[in-house]
């Protein structure tokens, strides 16, 4: 046989084409290495300068968020808002077009198995094995899971009282809901994520699912909401953010949402009081006098309304703080911004 100077240079050329990519391949190993390993103290969920665009749509847009060890936080904001889209970006169902995202500190898409068995999920759109019963599928899921969560299945269905063996098939979407629940609760993952949890249940089921993510936070567990029912979000959430258009518009704890946001303060006098009185004050944003009674819009303090107040005879005095959904059109029909 022959060779020639042309073969042997092929031959090298192979040799160094196959080196370049084995090189390749063991930088990639490693790289996928160093992203599973969790970051020391990171946020439950953190997310930097995520965007996410369909075509000419742009569905998320830099979106910053992180959440705190321990926390139950809602994230509210109408349809078409961004926030289905964010938590399957969190759960690896699509990839983000820019920006990063880290759940447990660790890239969803480099997770795998091992990051999914940290964190309780339940989509917005739940498909289930229709042919199964709640018990079959409850104890296979539990069985991916090494067996975690077998023991709370029955506890659970109890509590948000899901027949176990009557086929899938045969329930209703709200004890479909329920079986949704029980998958994601059993295991009492370190991570909650819930897209309108109680979509289709009613009013009991509701308080019986707000105990249990009570208690989950007393154990240390770490809470994501979504929902479009805002006086549970009000009722259950330590901090609540607002999404408008893919952007984030508000992050904060209901406290100091409510003091950035309009009261309502009526006062009745023992007789008619002079406007002038109540000129100037800091926060009175509106004031309206008819016959002994008086009715501010406060922002903030009312100290220096109660303070102007004590020169007359009071007779009753009622502030009512706004409540969520108040919060909500306010902050969303301005625009505001954290």
């Amino acid at each position: 046989m022959r060779i020639t100077s042309s073969s042997c240079a092929r031959e090298g050329g192979s040799r160094e084409l196959g080196r370049r990519v084995a090189r390749l391949r063991r930088r990639a190993r490693a790289d996928r290495q160093v992203e599973r390993r969790p970051l020391p103290g990171a946020p439950p969920i953190e997310t930097e300068g995520l965007c996410k665009s369909y075509g000419d749509k742009q569905a998320l847009l830099n979106l910053d968020l992180a959440l705190r060890s321990g926390e139950v936080f809602g994230f509210i904001g109408p349809n078409g808002a961004g926030k289905t889209t964010t938590i399957r970006i969190l759960m690896d169902l699509i990839r983000p077009s820019s920006g990063c995202a880290r759940v447990l500190g660790v890239e969803p898409r480099a997770g795998g198995v091992e990051l999914r068995r940290r964190i309780g999920y339940l989509p917005g759109e739940l498909a289930l094995y229709e042919e199964l019963t709640p018990r079959r599928l409850l104890a296979h899921l539990s069985a991916l899971r090494a067996g975690a969560g077998q023991r709370s299945i029955e506890p659970l269905a109890k509590r948000l009282s899901l027949e176990l063996d009557r086929p899938i098939r045969t329930l209703s979407r709200g004890n479909k809901q329920k079986v949704g629940l029980v998958q994601a609760l059993m295991h009492e993952p370190e991570l909650l994520i819930l897209d309108e949890p109680t979509s289709g249940v009613d009013p009991l089921v509701q308080h019986e699912l707000h105990a249990l993510l009570s208690e989950a936070r007393e154990r240390g567990q770490t809470v994501l909401i979504s929902s479009h029912v805002l006086s549970e979000i009000e009722r259950i959430a330590d901090r609540i953010g607002i999404i408008r258009d893919g952007q984030l518009v508000v992050v904060d704890d209901m406290g100091a949402l409510k003091a950035r946001t309009a009261r309502q303060v009526e006062i009745h006098f023992s007789g008619r009081v002079p406007p002038s009185a109540f000129e100037g004050l800091p926060g009175v944003r509106e004031a309206r006098f008819e016959g002994d009674a008086a009715r501010f819009v406060v922002i903030g303090p009312i100290d220096a309304l109660v303070k102007a107040a004590a020169r007359f005879e009071v007779l009753t005095m009622t502030s009512r703080e706004p409540d969520l959904e108040e919060l909500f059109l306010t902050i969303y029909a301005s625009g505001q911004r954290a």
